[in-house]
């Protein structure tokens, strides 16, 4: 290894691990520029080579070509999310643009694409396997969608237009980010924050303690419009405050607003979409997905909406009735009041659950007890090992018969370097042409209680840590030969479908019987208590879903505008979105609002926040297999792990789905989970 510069070369730590030891900030920037180098020399070799084209020369020869830059960018990116600081983020936000050119210099390359569509055309008379035929499907595809076909006049003004984009992606991040921690609503006194447990209390005056403010309390944000506190607290000024504060990121005028950036890269991604021959940035994106077009998206997203917002409405009437005529009910109300009437309606105090969920119990009990009941692998935690944070946990993941899997990183907790929501990385990705092995990182934002204080999860982050680890295992198991085809990277309205599907072994009978016991006592939570829980499972389904279908209408709503589409007001825009949709009640706002939503202004989701109900229509399907199939056990697993997880990007996923599943996926399971009818 270059003592130099540690990414300039393979790690040689357990699984490739990356050296975080010895990676500092100034590492970046030399090991990008030298990762833009070598692959454009190795691209320019390919293009050069005299002889003709062949799956060896030139799609495997891509295939081999960027290794130091994809080394550096995977770290640097996990870096900038889960650990950033004023010299990453202005690294960047320099960064995006020179990554986008970069990307395009090789997509859009006129002798590589005559390449790569010489043996498109071929394709039937090449003696190629499945996955290898399947690759140069993809991308051929790629290449075509980005642009490669374009003159060059186009291509230059398609090439800038993507520049232009990466950095206000960069800049929507950094933006939100900092006001996302300058939102941060102090209070005085615990008093504020009756409700709240012990653990609960002990982390804001821990967030506050780091900022300097001893004595008093700090709620930070979340990336939903809701925060899990909402639904404890009893003084409706303060969820009043949290959800003020919340809804307000983005949008107050100040340095880090970001609306001037959601109309601006609206209008370019129209403008590139144009480029490309589309009629709007949604039909491009669609067009490489599984959903194949917006129209197909949006009959789903309105089939569902009405029911939806007709349950949505009859769960208001509920929770104004348990509030009665002392005022109106409101958005930050809504939480406090459901848990009221669950309360009332199915004797499930969500809050009492918390003692039996203590975060060490539910990973090491539930979330890797219910894998290795599926799919044999077991964990052992690596100390030894490094991780890019004091917080990070690192395990090793090794199969049945001993051999090893991989790596998996928890970053479990919060911070104010860390952006929001919850996510999984792959730190290295899994391919056989290159001997690469598998790292993967989940991240959740947790608040961190003082020392000597149990972390004890509310249901949702048991449901969070539950739904990332699915990311995880399909990183873990996916076994592909090519780098493109590695863990997730699958159509990215496939790529919910694992996790939404290991969701289900959180109150599965046997898992949750393992890992919810009383942090204190011992006890397994009662039996009785759980059995409510699961009988529950359709309340408040209305708001959830609505919530839900609102961002995705949102995202649609703003990617189906032309360059043409002229569009002034952010708020007015959302206002009459959600109005065409059928979503417009003040009491069920959105989960995200346009100025904090991050999955589409820079996250990757653009036009495709739908894939997370487009997938749970598989997922859903897949639930009623697992449990007409005898549910918790090594044969189901190993069907799931081998057929649809362990083929990662290697095929189509709906045949993949096909051949776990035995047909296409039927959508009335989704339809019965959520009460639409």
């Amino acid at each position: 290894m270059h003592v130099s510069n540690p990414l300039f070369d393979a790690s040689d730590l357990p699984y490739g691990l990356p050296p975080f030891a010895e990676i500092r900030d100034e590492h970046y920037r030399p090991a990008f520029g030298r990762g833009f180098e070598e692959q454009r020399a190795e691209v320019a070799a390919i293009v050069a080579n005299p002889d003709p084209p062949t799956f060896a020369n030139t799609i495997e020869a891509l295939e081999r070509s960027g290794r130091t830059l994809a080394r550096t960018l995977r770290v640097f990116s996990n870096k900038s999310s889960a650990d950033a600081n004023e010299t990453t983020i202005a690294l960047e936000e320099e960064l995006a643009p020179l990554l986008a050119a970069h990307e395009d210099s090789i997509l859009l390359d006129a002798a590589l694409y005559a390449r790569v569509d010489a043996l498109h055309r071929d394709a039937d008379r090449l003696d190629l396997t499945a996955e290898q035929r399947y690759l140069l499907e993809r991308r051929h595809r790629e290449m075509t969608l980005a642009g490669a076909a374009l003159g060059e006049e186009q291509k230059a003004l398609l090439t800038d237009c993507n520049q232009r984009i990466s950095t206000l992606t960069a800049r929507f991040e950094r933006n939100l980010l900092a006001d996302t921690n300058d939102l941060a609503v102090v209070f005085d006194s615990p008093d504020e924050l009756d409700g709240l447990s012990e653990a609960e209390l002990s982390a804001t005056a821990e967030a506050a303690r780091e900022r300097g403010l001893d004595g008093r309390h700090l709620v930070t944000l979340v990336l939903p419009t809701g925060h899990p506190y909402l639904a404890s607290l009893t003084n409706r000024e303060s969820r009043r405050r949290i959800m003020a504060a919340s809804r307000s990121r983005g949008a107050r005028g100040n340095e880090w607003d970001t609306r001037a950036i959601v109309l601006e890269l609206t209008r370019l991604r129209a403008e590139r979409a144009r480029l490309l021959g589309f009629p709007s940035h949604a039909a491009a994106v669609t067009a490489g997905q599984t959903a194949g077009t917006p129209a197909a998206v949006d009959s789903l997203l309105r089939r569902l909406a009405a029911p939806a917002a007709r349950n949505a409405r009859a769960e208001q009437a509920d929770l104004q009735a348990a509030v009665g005529d002392a005022f109106a009910l409101e958005a930050h109300d809504w939480a406090f009041y459901a848990e009221k009437v669950r309360v009332a309606k199915h004797d499930v105090d969500t809050s009492l659950m918390r003692p039996y969920l203590e975060a060490e119990r539910v990973l090491q009990h539930g979330v890797f007890y219910a894998a290795t009941r599926l799919y044999g692998v077991t964990f052992e935690e690596r100390t030894d090992l490094a991780a890019y944070h004091p917080d990070v946990r690192v395990f090793e993941v090794r199969d049945e018969d001993g051999s090893g899997v991989g790596l998996y990183l928890l970053d479990l907790y919060t911070r104010d370097s860390k952006r929001g929501g919850a996510w999984m990385n792959d730190l290295v990705g899994q391919n056989a042409l290159l001997g690469d092995p598998v790292v993967v990182v989940n991240n959740l934002n947790v608040p961190k209680p003082a020392p000597g204080q149990p972390t004890l999860l509310t249901i949702d982050q048991v449901s969070t840590l539950f739904h990332e680890f699915g990311h995880a295992l399909h990183g873990l198991f996916a076994r592909v030969t090519y780098p493109s085809l590695s863990g997730t990277s699958v159509y990215r309205d496939f790529v919910e479908f694992p996790s939404q599907v290991n969701e289900m072994w959180m109150l599965w009978p046997e898992v949750l019987e393992n890992y919810a016991v009383h942090h204190e006592t011992g006890e397994r939570m009662p039996a009785e208590l759980a059995e409510r829980l699961r009988a529950s499972e359709q309340f408040n389904e209305g708001f959830a879903t609505s919530e839900y279908l609102a961002a995705a209408m949102l995202d649609q709503s703003w990617h189906s505008l032309g360059p043409e589409d002229s569009v002034e007001d952010v708020a007015a825009f959302e206002a009459a979105a959600l109005a065409d949709a059928g979503l417009d009640n003040p009491v069920v706002p959105s989960r995200y609002q346009s100025t904090y939503f991050a999955h589409v202004f820079s996250g990757g989701y653009d036009a495709g926040y739908y894939g997370y109900v487009w997938s749970e229509v598989l997922d859903a399907d897949t639930v009623e297999w697992f449990r007409e199939n005898g549910g918790l056990s090594r044969e189901n697993g190993e069907r799931f792990r081998r057929r649809l997880l362990g083929v990662g990007g290697s095929k189509d996923p709906l045949e993949a789905y096909r051949d776990f599943r035995g047909r296409d996926a039927d959508i009335q399971p989704l339809l019965d989970r959520r009460g639409l009818r």
